[in-house]
């Protein structure tokens, strides 16, 4: 569909298309110089000695709960309103996701109180997601780890370039996992990257990365080894050279990005004001946040689809920031959900729409979209 107004669309342009002929041109394909520049370039932007280049966010997951030794009869913590992918890494590992509940109806991160709730004897790990850029409360976070004896992962999929505490997302815990999918603040199309502070942990998420392989082709390639052993059950969760061209020219973007959806997020604020039960979460962000999204909640008793088809009509994309983990089938069926736990995430996602929100969005299209809202509110259906 021709949308007058996508939900996303992504920055690119002539800088990356040069880089990607450059690749092709010298025809080194996969985890290559440009990889290692990246992973350099990322780990500086974010404070920590590493960075690991893979093929997803998910794969950045997933390689984080087994570095950290995740696996059956271990308990993990983590957010009910996340993407399926953060629950998902921990099941690939055996072990069982226990869900707890968004802060509040206007900050939709889990935080320690909403952590401590559901700790079990078999806890391991806490997964900590900043929602839509936004920073969790990091500092007490990680205090409650401390406390307990547990390990955390900061899902930071949407948090490129954010910080609280001038400490970049990520940062804070034992591992941090972004993801560069083509709708993210910044893309390399398919990509993800892992962030350690703990130089054993990096050794194992390498060898878990390609195959537990001791070497990589590119040091064999260039001299520095001759051979190889594999030491772990590793994955082929490879990033290849043409990501990682596109993600080193993102890369020098994303502050300046994060920067205009601030500003944009500002304006959608002031003009969704006026709309009657409608609300804008996160009103006093903590941090330096990275505004990847821009969800909403709607007033009681609509009906949601309605209000997205009337969206529709007028040429405008949303989306929903999610439908609570714990609710989809694959979950209930396995004996995970429902959650008693999460009554704030199972009403968030009944009543959350995601308006469209990217840098070259136009504070016309703002004004568009939020007037073409407050007309859909007016005309759905209300439901007792």
């Amino acid at each position: 569909m021709n949308w007058k107004v996508p939900l996303f669309d992504p920055d690119l342009g002539p800088e990356e298309e040069q880089a990607l002929v450059e690749v092709i041109r010298s025809k080194w394909l996969t985890m290559g110089d440009r990889t290692v520049a990246f992973e350099r370039a990322f780990a500086e932007m974010s404070g920590v000695p590493v960075a690991i280049a893979c093929n997803s966010a998910t794969a950045a997951l997933h390689m984080a709960m087994a570095a950290l030794g995740i696996g059956p009869g271990d308990d993990v913590v983590v957010p009910s309103l996340t993407f399926v992918a953060t629950a998902n890494a921990v099941r690939y590992c055996g072990a069982t996701p226990i869900f707890a509940d968004v802060a509040s109806l206007d900050e939709w991160n889990v935080n320690a109180e909403t952590i401590e709730r559901v700790l079990t004897p078999a806890t391991k790990a806490i997964v900590g997601v900043h929602y839509a850029g936004y920073p969790c409360d990091m500092p007490a976070i990680v205090a409650l780890a401390e406390r307990r004896g547990l390990m955390v992962v900061e899902d930071a999929a949407h948090a490129p370039a954010a910080s609280l505490e001038t400490i970049a997302l990520g940062a804070w815990g034992d591992a941090g996992c972004f993801s560069f999918f083509s709708n993210k603040n910044m893309t390399t199309a398919e990509g993800g990257m892992v962030t350690t502070r703990r130089p054993e942990l990096a050794e194992r998420l390498r060898w878990l990365r390609s195959h537990g392989m001791t070497t990589l082709t590119l040091d064999r390639h260039k001299g520095h080894a001759f051979g190889y052993d594999v030491v772990a059950l590793g994955y082929n969760y490879r990033m290849s050279e043409l990501n990682a061209a596109v993600g080193l020219v993102q890369l020098k973007y994303v502050k300046a990005r994060n920067a205009r959806r601030a500003a944009l997020t500002s304006a959608y604020r002031e003009r969704l004001s006026s709309i009657p039960g409608l609300d804008v979460p996160f009103s006093t962000p903590r941090g330096a946040p990275a505004f990847h999204i821009l969800p909403v909640l709607l007033p009681q008793g609509l009906q949601r689809y309605e209000v997205m088809a009337a969206m529709k009509e007028a040429g405008i994309q949303t989306s929903i920031h999610y439908r609570p983990v714990d609710t989809f089938t694959a979950y209930v069926d396995a004996g995970l959900g429902p959650s008693p736990h999460v009554p704030l995430s199972h009403a968030v996602g009944d009543r959350v729409v995601t308006l469209p929100l990217f840098p070259n969005m136009t504070e016309a299209q703002v004004g568009y979209v939020c007037e073409a809202l407050g007309a859909a509110l007016n005309r759905v259906t209300r439901v007792a």
